[in-house]
């Protein structure tokens, strides 16, 4: 017997396996964007952007205030009922109609071919009276 040592091989230890975040990611935009598709939006208009004056009557949900309907022609002039009306007298109107109903919706129906201008000027005028709620309303032709 020889004292010679004995011979060992010695091998690189492998690296550690690398985990993939690929496959994780994947899984996770894919989710996301099933629930973006099948998810449900709120409806913003039931946040107030603005807060109720302390001595406004409050509307139950058994009464709502009757909305005033505005068309604007196509010459700019606000029509109210068929009938049209200055500025002025529409303000009067408005500043008459929220003395009864604080919370009176304004809706504000521009023609088609109605300028911009004559928009900006009812809501103008409508916001100066004291209305809180105006909307404007777009018709879509239909296909």
């Amino acid at each position: 017997m020889s004292d010679a040592p004995a011979l060992t091989l010695r091998r690189p230890r492998p690296a550690p396996a690398l985990i993939s975040l690929v496959a994780m990611i994947d899984v996770l935009l894919i989710l996301l964007v099933f629930f973006m598709v099948t998810s449900t939006y709120l409806n913003l208009d039931m946040i107030p952007a603005v807060s109720q004056d302390s001595g406004a009557r409050q509307i139950t949900d058994g009464e709502r205030a009757q909305p005033l309907l505005v068309r604007i022609g196509a010459d700019g002039q606000p029509v109210i009922r068929g009938k049209p009306v200055s500025l002025e007298q529409f303000d009067a109107l408005i500043r008459s109609r929220l003395n009864t109903e604080p919370t009176l919706p304004v809706m504000i129906l521009p023609t088609g071919v109605a300028r911009t201008q004559a928009l900006v000027s009812v809501m103008d005028t409508a916001t100066k009276a004291g209305a809180r709620q105006v909307r404007v309303i777009r018709l879509e032709a239909r296909p």
